[in-house]
């Protein structure tokens, strides 16, 4: 009888492993699933803008927005990551990497060798974004200086570096679903819907996550905790901007002033170099967008500790 048990119990866990293992499989993107196709450069720039995609990737501590060293150490609740180099360097960037490798990575989460990204890149995100952009931004990076040098592996504890364990996460918090447009709205506002929910990832920091590190979506842009773990990044729905106009979002992005008189700052001034690069009219999208949002209320901010006298 014990030994029946025995091997029940091990049939189980190897069926249960298997299960594992298969639902786990990292996503790809065949080359063959790329048409022929010429890139647009000069959108692969604009879409490199609105990706922030140097507010990560920047070597730290120096102002050029295109030296894509990587480095910056990036705080989480689950260990601190650290931004990879995708410059175009042959060795330590993403200069041997191919167009499908690229698309792959950016859509699916999924490295050329075959294993899972972790979701500090917000793929989550730009999983919605049109093909035809990735492969534009992906020529854009390759007109960018190489930068040499190793980025340093991520500091996570266990079991939280184990890559295969992010496919679970993926079943559970990417919807695979493309952005569809909304024929009753503008095209403006599809366009800035397409922004904001797409490579400018904005939900990804605007929103609570729950413990397992999944964007909240009944309080999406409401706001929270900051997820690198200091402050408290405000809620963008009408619950929190309802006294600015469309025209104060937009300046906002442009500049960094908000409407009484104060400025960006934390991580957000990051961000405010790459959106002031963006056109007027994508500003002005994501602005008739986000001022679009239905009033959400977030999670309750923590009361501030009386000073002491």
């Amino acid at each position: 009888m014990l030994r029946r048990i025995l091997i029940l119990a091990i049939l189980a866990g190897i069926a249960g492993f298997g299960a594992f293992w298969w639902l786990t499989i990292p996503a790809t993107v065949a080359a063959s699933a790329l048409p022929v196709y010429r890139p647009d450069v000069a959108n692969g720039l604009a879409t490199f803008n609105a990706g922030g995609c140097s507010s990560c990737h920047a070597v730290p501590k120096q102002d050029d927005r295109t030296r894509l060293g990587g480095g910056l150490a990036i705080p989480s609740p689950f260990g601190t990551f650290y931004a990879p180099n995708i410059s175009p360097d042959q060795n330590d960037g993403i200069g041997r990497w191919t167009e499908a490798d690229f698309v792959t990575a950016v859509m699916k989460g999924t490295s050329p060798s075959g294993t899972h990204y972790f979701p500090a890149f917000p793929y989550t995100s730009y999983q919605h974004a049109r093909i035809e952009d990735v492969r534009d931004l992906f020529a854009y990076l390759k007109t960018l200086p190489p930068v040499a040098g190793k980025v340093r592996g991520h500091d996570l504890p266990f079991p939280f570096d184990i890559r295969r364990n992010v496919g679970i996460w993926k079943l559970l918090f990417m919807d695979i679903k493309p952005l569809v447009a909304d024929a009753g709205r503008s095209a403006q506002w599809n366009r800035g819907a397409y922004l904001v929910n797409g490579f400018g990832h904005c939900a990804e920091c605007h929103s609570p996550r729950n413990f397992l590190g999944g964007i909240v979506n009944a309080q999406r842009f409401a706001g929270g905790p900051n997820p690198e773990g200091e402050g408290w990044v405000p809620n963008i729905t009408q619950k929190g901007v309802s006294d600015w106009s469309a025209k104060d979002i937009a300046y906002f992005l442009e500049s960094g002033q908000t409407p009484d008189g104060d400025s960006a700052g934390g991580s957000m001034v990051r961000v405010i170099k790459n959106t002031s690069q963006l056109s007027p009219d994508d500003r002005d999208a994501i602005a008739d967008y986000i001022k679009s949002l239905p009033p959400v209320d977030g999670p309750p901010r923590p009361k501030k500790e009386a000073k002491e006298s």
